[in-house]
């Protein structure tokens, strides 16, 4: 496509409302946005709808005249949302899936997911943002880098979108989809998991909650800027590191308060000890073994 394509978007959760206002403020028309038959996802699309300038609909009733069709759904919805798709009658106006390009945007499923719609004369890709969208949050995407795997025709025009958006498209083979998702997991959800259990230690130490959120921002904070000026070899500090090894054998002591603080600590010390600097590392080992 020479001009920029029109976009519909089904599914305006966090992820479709995100990218419907940086899809319109890098110039590109948001035609449709298409939701859920239940009446709450209908009243969120319309809202959205009206500060795009877009049209509401539902599956049942949208043009799907835009040239390119973006999927938001759950990941359980999208080989079926593309069957239903793939079924819709051939009315007087309705021209067919031929030509046209869709996305879904599941990190962990490939393109293949849309193979009914593929049949039908459709380009596909999968467009996974490697990026955290939840409820009060609706981060830039500026600098976000996008997987793209799918049919030529289709990453090709994911990767002008990308580039227009200020995001950063690079390429993922079929095959590796569910490990870039593991290692995405690791970055947003797992972490968030590693500062939980960072709050039950600091239970421990006679902290609520609350104020283990607040007084650990500041250590949390700089560590990620120095992860990201100097590596992590240079940003590591503490026992491990050091080679303390009775320090950490009395970490391991007071955390058999909580079994599951201490599992988590000792998998994530010899990790430490397999990929970060560290002295005194066979006495650390049995220490962490004992």
């Amino acid at each position: 496509m020479a001009a920029p394509p029109t976009i519909a978007i089904l599914g305006p959760g966090r992820l479709g409302r995100a990218l419907a206002r940086e899809l319109l403020d890098a110039g590109y028309a948001v035609t449709e946005l298409i939701s859920r038959r239940n009446s709450a996802s209908q009243t969120a699309a319309r809202k959205l709808a009206k500060s795009l300038h877009a049209l509401p609909a539902t599956i049942g009733n949208a043009k799907f005249d835009a040239g390119l069709l973006w999927l938001c759904v759950p990941d359980r919805e999208i080989a079926g949302v593309g069957r239903e798709l793939s079924a819709r009658g051939t009315g007087k106006t309705w021209k067919g899936w031929k030509g046209k390009v869709i996305f879904h945007s599941s990190g962990a499923l490939a393109s293949d997911e849309l193979n009914a719609l593929r049949r039908k004369g459709a380009a596909v890709a999968s467009v996974h943002p490697f990026m955290t969208f939840v409820q009060g949050s609706s981060p830039p995407l500026q600098g976000v880098p996008f997987a793209l795997e799918g049919d030529a025709v289709a990453v090709r025009l994911a990767r002008k979108i990308v580039k227009s958006l200020g995001g950063a498209a690079f390429p993922l083979r079929k095959k590796d989809k569910i490990a870039y998702h593991a290692w995405a997991t690791f970055c947003s959800p797992l972490l968030l998991a590693v500062l939980v259990t960072a709050e039950q230690a600091a239970r421990i130490a006679g902290c609520s909650p609350a104020q283990a959120r607040r007084k650990m921002l500041p250590i949390v904070m700089q560590t990620l800027a120095n992860y990201a000026a100097l590596g992590p070899a240079a940003a590591s500090s503490g026992p491990i590191v050091r080679g303390d090894a009775d320090v950490v054998r009395r970490h391991l002591q007071v955390l058999n308060g909580s079994a599951e603080v201490k599992e988590a600590y000792r998998a994530l010390a010899r990790s430490a000890l397999r990929h970060l600097p560290a002295q005194n590392r066979e006495k650390l080992k049995k220490v962490l073994l004992g």
